[in-house]
């Protein structure tokens, strides 16, 4: 199957320091695929220059095909790349149905005209209810984000990416700081989101890893040290000495 978005010889250098060093990785539709490394690998900085937040010092970013390696952020997302971020990005004063309605507004065209029709109106609401459904919080749609378990902050922020109409997902550290129940509820939902679109994934918990991804990419020190399925990564001997040994 085509490569969906492929880095080429991808690079970031900060100073003296290659925080990405010549990344090559092809990501293929309806994978999902995590990258893993030690802190500092440069994981995080990958997802930015591919999402177009940070430029890339060399290299290039293929999505379809194209070169998008000099796209703004903001035109990427209207390609279909979305992300999610470590930190919460979400509108705390407003509920969960307005943030979604908002980023579906966006998505459309950024534009409060949208709504001089009933139709676009109920075109938006609609949509909005089915992405409450997909991320399973329909009966918490009139609830402030303010008042959310941190789990379902994180699913709003996954729903609000998800108002993009993404056909490939960064999801940075989706799972952190969740309980064991919340972390399963993540886990399956990235699962049932993989059978339409990429999804990719920087995270730590390698119990999650292990059991969702279809590949998976390693990290040490800007570089890719190694590529292949869960079983693969655990039994290669360099990634066990730079990271899967270790405690994190």
């Amino acid at each position: 199957m085509p490569a969906i978005l492929t880095t080429k010889e991808l690079s970031k250098r900060f100073g003296g320091v290659w925080a990405v060093d010549h990344a090559n990785i092809e990501i293929e539709p309806r994978q999902v695929r995590s990258i893993i490394g030690p802190n500092g690998a440069g994981k995080t900085t990958l997802i930015n220059i591919i999402t177009g937040r940070l430029p890339a010092t060399t290299g290039a970013v293929l999505y379809q095909g194209k070169d998008i390696t000099k796209k703004p952020s903001h035109e990427r997302v209207k390609m279909g790349i979305c992300r999610t971020f470590q930190i919460n990005s979400i509108f705390l004063g407003l509920s969960v149905f307005e943030n979604i309605r908002i980023a579906k507004q966006a998505q459309r065209g950024g534009s409060l005209k949208i709504f001089s029709s009933k139709k676009s109106l109920k075109e938006v609401n609609e949509e909005t209810w089915s992405i409450l459904e997909t991320i399973g919080m329909k009966d918490k749609a009139q609830i402030a984000a303010r008042n959310l378990a941190h789990g379902d902050q994180r699913l709003l922020e996954l729903g609000i990416a998800l108002a993009g109409k993404p056909n490939i997902l960064f999801l940075d550290e989706p799972t952190a700081g969740m309980s064991k129940a919340e972390t399963d509820r993540v886990a399956e939902l990235i699962t049932d989101l993989a059978k339409d679109i990429a999804v990719v994934l920087v995270e730590h918990d390698m119990d999650v890893v292990m059991a969702i991804s279809d590949k998976i990419t390693v990290l040490y020190q800007g570089s890719v040290i190694a590529e292949g399925d869960p079983e693969a990564i655990k039994q290669n001997e360099m990634v066990r000495e730079a990271y899967l040994g270790r405690e994190e």
